[in-house]
């Protein structure tokens, strides 16, 4: 099997040259395993290409699964710039799903934000809670949709196992809550009892000077795993506030490890056996 994961980070600010690198480094990979992949005599059964949940519309009044979700855009709720993730999304999979390729079954990897203790979003929140910023972004009401690292990888395990399976997935937690939500579960989890609310205003002055977009807080993903949650796969993370004191106790447990100390038991172990 083929599973490419190729792309630069979205963290930055969407100036030419980084929306530029932001497409290439998607779109000339999977064109490059596809070109590949089509000349040999005996291709893999199975290519995964890592796609996105952000394909989605800013959504507050419901739920997108593959079946019914809708495309992003032109909502009228929604800043312009943020059609740019959509166009990336759109162009990444048709570039993907264009390439002929009949011997070799294809899924292309809808996925949250991976929530995991070793980098990614998970240790830079957590950096705002401890800083006393873990309030509500925003108005707090736009939704986050999120997937713990164990999760994702025993869904991508679980799509190699079921032949069935193609098309699009979406690789999301099917409890998806408002920012607002998310961030008082992950200061429970820490043990922290005030986190300072964040403005828009704030935010956009903030993303500056971090040299980020504020539409990675602030758009409204409501995404839920339609296909997986058919095919019976079970999540071991399915509620956020399970998975934001699993990944806690990982980070403490890091910086025990780094302190000399002995650290105390991992909650994932059991799933991970």
């Amino acid at each position: 099997m083929v599973i490419n994961l190729a792309g630069r980070s979205v963290d930055c600010r969407y100036i030419r040259m980084n929306k530029r690198e932001i497409l290439d480094s998607r779109i000339l990979p999977t064109r490059v395993l596809g070109q590949a992949i089509g000349k040999l005599k005996a291709p893999p059964k199975l290519w995964m290409n890592a796609s996105t949940a952000t394909i989605y519309r800013h959504a507050l009044d419901r739920e997108m699964d593959e079946e019914t979700g809708e495309y992003g855009r032109c909502e009228p709720d929604a800043p312009r710039a943020w059609g740019f993730s959509v166009d990336v999304a759109e162009q990444w999979e048709e570039e993907f799903f264009q390439s002929k390729t009949p011997g070799t079954r294809k899924v292309a990897l809808r996925s949250a934000m991976v929530m995991s203790a070793e980098g990614g979003a998970f240790p830079a929140l957590l950096r705002l809670v401890r800083l006393g910023l873990g309030g509500a972004a925003g108005s707090g009401k736009q939704f986050v949709s999120w997937v713990h690292e164990v999760d994702f990888v025993r869904a991508v395990e679980h799509l190699i196992a079921r032949e069935n399976m193609g098309d699009v997935v979406n690789v999301a937690a099917p409890c998806p809550l408002p920012n607002q939500d998310f961030m008082a579960m992950l200061r429970a989890a820490w043990g922290k009892r005030f986190g300072l609310d964040l403005s828009e205003r704030m935010l956009e002055f903030g993303a500056v000077f971090l040299w980020t977009e504020t539409e990675l807080i602030l758009k409204s993903r409501r995404v839920v795993p339609g296909r997986l949650l058919q095919d019976g796969f079970r999540f071991a993370f399915p509620e956020w506030a399970a998975a934001a004191r699993d990944l806690v106790d990982r980070c403490r447990n890091a910086r025990s490890r780094r302190a000399g100390r002995t650290p105390t038991g991992l909650t994932t172990a059991k799933f991970l056996n």
